[in-house]
């Protein structure tokens, strides 16, 4: 009995021994897997390359080439201001015409060795005397060449010679996600780069509050603050894009978007204004809107593309070339157009006479007219400046039909824009309608010259506001 349990404990032994031993050899001394395993990058930013990269994003050529480009554009006008009593009763009574002055302070761009330099048209409005610094710290008298309120440009001009020019791009080949560069003087601080991409195209904000208001700016996310207002957005290669003009911001500062007139429009303007003194502005004579789904479904039309025309203007260059209201315009001579401001941005690159061809989609068909642009008064002539209009202190623009039926009017021009002159001065805004000068009826800017021309002493004008209320103004000439 004693031998079965020695052997009954040995044989137990045994067993865990072995299990011991099996246990041992498969789990400890086994030999391990060898596994390649390929070794990981280093871990980097996204669009921040490293200097060991094959392209690196360096902005110092085009920076340094902008900013002494870019010069300080200070304005002074005299304003009258009433003074306070308290002030009349300790220091005796100030003539009735008293007058202060208001500063004003934005950014220009040198575009000429010899000192043209273009800035925006509502940094220089209404100013008495201009100056400009360089990034030097030289200071010049500046002369107004022209201004263009349509596009907010202005042409100032400077003499001295041998100055650093920034040279054109072309606007038009900027791609959305593109580099550009800011350079101005935001808050008076001179010299300031700032960088960012182009955040889209063709946009139109309605800053601009006259009808032939050109918009189609190139919206960035370079930052933009006050005192930037006519500064330069250049590409990476330095070269100018766009005049920095607006933010869209409910604080006054920048908060995310910024626009820049294209430079293919800053092109056009400043060659008009160095050659003619004003801006030699070209229109189809149409009245035009975008294309949304539910207009498209409301005109039966098979798609949203193209801009759609409303209404014609009559003895107009697109009325007399054979387009209809109802027509879809797609392209101005071969460059395709899917918005208001896309179209505007065309036409503004040419001038009255300039032939453009322009594809219309009508009824399902394409057609191609042969237009033949007019300027404002509805002829092909170069328009001169007006010693009676500049008098007036006002820009005029024809109304269209539409408009006509909506006011029960049969004729008029209006008021495109009022500066210092008799318009202001007897409170005529813009958007008024004149339909008669000293009783006679007005149907265009030369009867309206031609009737001041005329006019001996006293000058009664009559015409019809936007909301439907009729006024009456006199003034001597």
């Amino acid at each position: 009995m004693r031998v079965k349990k020695i052997l009954g404990l040995f044989s137990i032994a045994l067993v865990t021994a072995l299990t011991a031993v099996f246990i041992y050899a498969k789990f400890f001394q086994q030999q391990p897997q060898i596994v390649e395993v390929e070794p990981q990058p280093a871990a980097r930013q996204v669009n921040l390359p490293t200097a060991e990269a094959r392209f690196t994003m360096d902005f110092t050529p085009a920076a340094e080439a902008s900013v002494n480009a870019v010069v300080h554009v200070k304005t002074t006008a005299m304003r009258e201001t009433q003074v306070n009593p308290l002030y009349e009763f300790f220091f005796g009574p100030v003539p009735d015409d008293y007058e202060r002055p208001v500063m004003g302070f934005g950014s220009g761009v040198i575009i000429s060795k010899d000192g043209y330099i273009v800035t925006n048209n509502h940094v220089i409005d209404g100013s008495d005397e201009i100056s400009v610094t360089m990034n030097d710290r030289r200071e010049f008298e500046a002369k107004l060449v022209g201004n263009d309120p349509s596009t907010d440009l202005a042409l100032l001009k400077i003499e001295e010679k041998g100055l650093p020019t920034l040279k054109y791009g072309n606007s038009d080949d900027l791609q959305l996600g593109e580099w550009v560069l800011a350079v101005g003087n935001p808050y008076n601080l001179t010299s300031t780069v700032t960088a960012g991409i182009v955040s889209a195209k063709a946009r139109n904000i309605n800053i601009l509050r006259n009808r032939f208001g050109i918009e189609s700016f190139i919206q960035t996310d370079a930052a933009v603050n006050p005192g930037n207002s006519g500064g330069a957005l250049v590409n990476t290669r330095g070269q100018l894009v766009g005049i920095n003009t607006a933010i869209a911001s409910r604080t006054g500062n920048y908060t995310g978007y910024s626009f820049a007139v294209p430079v293919s429009i800053v092109q056009k303007v400043v060659d008009d204004l160095m050659e003619f003194g004003e801006v030699q502005r070209a229109i189809l004579g149409v009245t035009i809107a975008n294309i949304t789904s539910e207009l498209a479904d409301e005109e039966n039309l098979d798609n949203t593309k193209g801009v759609y025309v409303n209404d014609l203007t009559e003895n107009g260059a697109a009325k007399d070339a054979g387009i209809k209201p109802g027509d879809v315009i797609l392209s101005v001579n071969g460059v395709k157009v899917n918005s208001v401001s896309e179209l505007q941005e065309q036409v503004s690159k040419y001038r009255p006479k300039d032939k453009v061809e322009v594809d219309i989609k009508r009824r399902g068909n394409v057609k191609q007219f042969d237009v033949v642009l007019r300027n404002l008064q509805g002829t092909t002539e170069i328009v001169r400046t007006n010693e009676v209009l500049e008098t007036l202190g006002a820009t005029f623009e024809p109304v269209s039909p539409q408009e006509m039926r909506q006011l029960g009017i049969r004729n008029g021009v209006k008021v495109a824009s009022v500066k210092p002159g008799k318009f202001m001065k007897v409170g005529i805004k813009e958007g008024f309608v004149v339909t008669s000068v000293n009783k006679q009826p007005v149907n265009s800017i030369n009867d309206i010259t031609s009737l001041l021309n005329e006019a001996d002493g006293g000058v009664i004008i009559e015409g019809v506001y936007e909301d439907g209320s009729k006024s009456y103004y006199a003034f001597g000439m």
